[in-house]
């Protein structure tokens, strides 16, 4: 490890919806029964907003009861050797209007997962944070291979 580590730089609102923006799967954090549950979900951004589609179930249930949820993403850039995190918070929310629906399918929002995902659902940004970093130089003989920084190194 290393004696200085480098400090967390705070990503404004616009670099956070970029970093949003050049992704598409993040994980999606529900209370289900209280206790936290986390989902993988391909989304889109729709006006600020982070919207993804379902099927019949906990999210399509979660969302219907409009209740607060999180989105998570993260990266690593090996040319830059720096790692960051996005994380959106708000309420979700069932969109039922056929108008938005339509928006949100020119968006090309097709789910990744096979099956009927007839229900969209909207992440309403209520705070949105995140933050990058540089990351430690791995120890190259006792990092995992699947470690990702590696990459940098090799």
């Amino acid at each position: 490890m290393n004696s200085h580590t480098e400090p967390n730089i705070n990503l404004t609102f616009d670099e956070c919806w970029e970093l949003l923006a050049d992704d598409a799967v993040g994980r999606l954090a529900l209370v289900v029964d209280d206790h936290p549950e986390i989902f993988p979900v391909n989304y889109a951004l729709d006006r600020r907003s982070v919207v993804f589609r379902t099927s019949a179930g906990t999210k399509l249930w979660v969302a219907s009861s409009e209740r607060p949820a999180a989105l998570e993403i993260d990266g690593y850039d090996p040319h830059t050797e720096e790692a960051w995190s996005v994380v959106v918070r708000g309420d979700t929310s069932l969109i039922e209007d056929q108008a938005e629906k339509d928006a949100v399918d020119a968006l090309k929002l097709e789910p990744w997962q096979p099956g009927s995902k007839d229900h969209y659902i909207r992440l309403n940004a209520r705070a949105l944070t995140g933050r990058r970093f540089k990351v430690n130089k791995p120890d190259v003989w006792n990092t995992r291979l699947s470690d990702r920084r590696r990459a940098s190194f090799e």
